[in-house]
């Protein structure tokens, strides 16, 4: 009894957070993208802020979580 009560917290407890995790590689991965192709059509405005928000705060996000 107690081995299927171990067996079942610690991986219901992981999968959550791995999905969220996800969430903010993706998340971060198409800001980061925009940001580059924003740059690319010469954006001067918009295209460093993408960046940094991407940079600064989701990839650190991803990590941290």
């Amino acid at each position: 009894m107690a081995k299927t009560d171990l067996a079942g917290g610690p991986r219901a407890m992981r999968e959550p957070r791995a999905r969220r995790s996800w969430v903010y590689w993706t998340l971060a991965t198409i800001v980061l993208l925009a940001g580059f192709a924003d740059l690319a059509r010469g954006g001067e405005t918009l295209a460093p802020i993408l960046l940094i928000i991407g940079y600064c705060v989701l990839v650190p996000l991803a990590i941290l979580r």
